[in-house]
């Protein structure tokens, strides 16, 4: 018979209608209420951002301005869709899922990344749905696409509706931009070798972009082994891709795994590829545009300053530049767009969902973990608060060192308090009790030199390497400690009980 964990893993997932494309889920959030059609006019330069900070803000719908004017004072034609991960709810739908199933996912998520052998035939039928989304990472080529129904070989991407976000913004900026690569020497077809990351898109001129891919992620990654032979990197961008892709291409996958198959795992169906008509690359075969081009050995441009996730312009810097050959669209396609500021945005209520789907993961790694919080305000993953389960002295900072070490995500995490189990580590009252009263400075605080960083953390004392601190708020046990502990009080359950009782029966519970 299976475990209540193993089946818990191994039951079906996916509990929302699939989604193939960003119109059938753009569909699904207006027969839920959560959307909304503008047809005002809309400046694309900075009134869009505020209109869809202001919404965000107050979890509002998903939205779509039906006249946005471009900097030139022209109406555009292409819709601008906005706000679509704008609530976890609908990151969670995103992803197939109603948010009370969103630990079942990141269970499933962990047995998939790391699959334990069946215990006998029962065991291995019961395991049907992983390996069906197994089998959904197997991606379908067709020969006739929607987002190639009009092909511009000569596009002037000044005619978009790209927005310019901020007042100190270098100029429009591409923000939902899912960007394939391969590596070298791989073949077009092997789709498994792609990486697929969102990484911000300056527009420098009608056919030409440049692309901020820092060198630690996969398409700068892929740029490198290109760089090595001296040839050009065939680059597609994805635009209006369909949620799932959306999400596989944000969400931090082992190296090994290509996002673009990957993202069969969330839809539930076998993603569609068609090959780009001017690279020699695949593309999603139902997204809403494709922006195709060339990204040369040496050739840079200075990209931003831009508002970016911290709160903070960024300086510019050097990054590679993509040359473009064409342009693919459906007949009427709708251009997807978000910003990026302090918190809350998309991506930090994106990292919110994310958070709890790696939990499962962590745990697997780490068994102590009983709770992982990235405070959303904290820029997600600058702080992390986590409740262990203390059995030995020195534990909790071994739970520091093995966080900071697990994903690469985590080595960007600068500050590690550690509590209790009977501390919930989302709460801030909680954590400031277990500060002030399980802590001493002396003791208990771990800091760490030169460790790697984000660099547009301004607070690193050098771009690209700052310290890490962790701090031990836990019970301490053992040699830990000299003293005898305290003793926490708590009300006695019966007590809690009688006077849950009283107060309901005179309308005050």
């Amino acid at each position: 018979m299976l475990s209540h964990a193993k089946s818990k893993r191994t039951k079906t997932i996916r509990t929302l209608p699939p989604f193939p494309t960003l119109r059938a889920f753009l569909d699904w959030n207006a027969d839920q209420g959560a959307f909304t059609t503008l047809t005002d006019p809309v400046s694309v330069r900075h009134q869009m951002t505020a209109v869809h900070r202001a919404v965000l803000e107050n979890a509002g719908p998903v939205l779509r301005f039906d006249t946005p004017m471009l900097d030139s004072g022209a109406r555009s034609d292409v819709p601008v869709v906005v706000n679509l991960f704008g609530t976890p709810e609908r990151v969670a739908a995103g992803l197939g899922v109603t948010p009370d199933k969103l630990d079942d996912l990141g269970a499933f998520l962990a047995a998939l990344r790391a699959p334990t052998p069946p215990e006998g035939m029962r065991d291995a039928l019961s395991r049907w749905p992983m390996l069906k989304a197994a089998m959904a990472t197997r991606p379908k080529t067709v020969r006739n696409a929607p987002v190639q129904q009009v092909v511009d070989e000569a596009p002037d991407l000044s005619a978009m509706p790209i927005q310019t976000h901020w007042p100190g913004d270098a100029g429009p900026l591409i923000t939902w931009p899912v960007v394939l690569t391969r590596p070298y020497g791989s073949d077009a077809g092997d789709v498994n070798s792609y990486n697929a990351g969102v990484y911000r898109a300056q527009v420098i001129g009608r056919d030409r972009i440049i692309m901020r891919w820092l060198a630690h992620r996969g398409g700068a990654a892929h740029h490198r082994s290109w760089q090595a032979q001296g040839d050009p990197m065939p680059v597609a961008i994805v635009l209006g891709a369909d949620p799932a892709t959306l999400l596989s291409a944000a969400l931090p996958l082992p190296e090994t795994v290509s996002e673009l198959t990957f993202a069969g795992v969330f839809s539930g169906a076998r993603p569609r590829l068609v090959p780009a008509r001017t690279i020699p690359l695949m593309v999603p075969a139902d997204a809403e545009m494709v922006i195709e081009g060339w990204v040369h050995p040496t050739n840079t441009a200075p990209e931003g300053p831009f508002g970016d996730h911290t709160g903070y312009y960024n300086p510019a810097d050097p990054f590679p530049v993509m040359t473009v050959s064409a342009l693919t669209t459906r007949k009427d396609p709708i251009y997807l767009s978000t910003y990026t500021g302090r918190p809350p945005d998309e991506p930090a209520i994106i990292g919110e969902v994310f958070n709890q789907l790696a939990l499962p993961l962590i745990r697997d790694q780490i068994p102590e973990i009983r709770d992982l919080w990235l405070p959303p305000a904290a820029c997600s993953y600058r702080m992390a608060v986590i409740s262990i389960d203390k059995r030995y002295p020195g534990q909790a900072r071994r739970v520091m060192m093995a966080l900071w070490g697990m994903l690469p995500q985590f080595s960007y995490t600068k500050m590690i308090i550690v509590v209790d189990d009977d501390i919930d580590p989302r709460n801030w009252d909680d954590i400031a009790w277990a500060l002030a009263t399980r802590m001493d400075p002396g003791r208990d605080v771990m800091t760490l030199e030169r460790t790697p960083m984000d660099y547009l953390d301004f607070a690193s004392p050098e771009p690209g390497l700052a310290g890490k601190i962790g701090i031990d708020a836990t019970t301490k046990i053992g040699a830990e400690t000299t003293r005898e502990w305290g003793t926490v009080m708590q009300t006695a359950p019966k007590d809690a009980t009688f006077a849950a009782e009283l107060l309901a029966r005179r309308g005050l519970g």
